[in-house]
């Protein structure tokens, strides 16, 4: 009997798994096409085929479901940056991979700059803080930077990382070629600055 109920739950989880990633994968389809910053729940659930209080059973609100995208992405870019080079690559080639990575994810800038800390519930700002903390810690790895004991080895990843990503946010709207500059430049700025010495 508690075989039978095992497997039961088993597979509920599996299906609750299974139907959180549809839809997922239903909101990356609709902020590609809409923008992240206009994802709605509503829209999520039609490009999924559910009913809107289908969705509300995975995401409470909006941040809530943002934030678990940008999560998500956050990962790719962790596992991105720890296969970039352990140390042996030079800070302009890692900071060019993560920028292509964060360059093409409207879900993770719609996170970082329209959600403000507290928007979603506690579990999904722990996993997004989660994430980022690692991405945080690949990038020490993969720019030979690691292990960062001290607060200003701390802080200059931080701001590493906060380069690559407004880089990314202003080569993704056309920003940069406004102001007269190729991104390559400006890596190899990014590299004099913050690769080990």
């Amino acid at each position: 009997m508690s075989e039978t109920l095992t497997r039961r739950s088993e597979r509920k989880h599996k299906r609750r798994a299974s139907n959180r990633s549809a839809i997922l994968d239903a909101a990356r389809i609709v902020a590609a096409r809409e923008g992240a910053g206009e994802l709605s729940l509503r829209a999520v659930a039609a490009e999924a085929g559910y009913a809107p209080a289908s969705v509300y059973e995975y995401f409470r609100n909006r941040a809530e479901l943002v934030l678990a995208l940008a999560a998500d992405d956050l990962g790719q870019i962790a596992r991105a940056l720890r296969e970039a080079g352990n140390g042996t690559r030079k800070f302009a080639q890692v900071a060019r991979a993560a920028l292509d990575l964060v360059r093409g994810n409207g879900a993770l800038a719609a996170a970082v700059g329209t959600l403000e800390s507290g928007d979603a519930p506690p579990e999904a700002e722990r996993l997004f803080n989660g994430k980022l903390i690692a991405t945080l810690t690949a990038l020490a790895e993969a720019t030979g930077r690691s292990p960062v004991k001290d607060r200003e080895g701390q802080a200059d990843i931080v701001l590493a990382a906060a380069a690559i990503a407004g880089l990314a946010m202003l080569a993704r709207a056309g920003r940069l070629k406004a102001l007269g500059f190729e991104e390559q430049e400006l890596l190899e700025r990014l590299d004099m600055r913050f690769a080990p010495v």
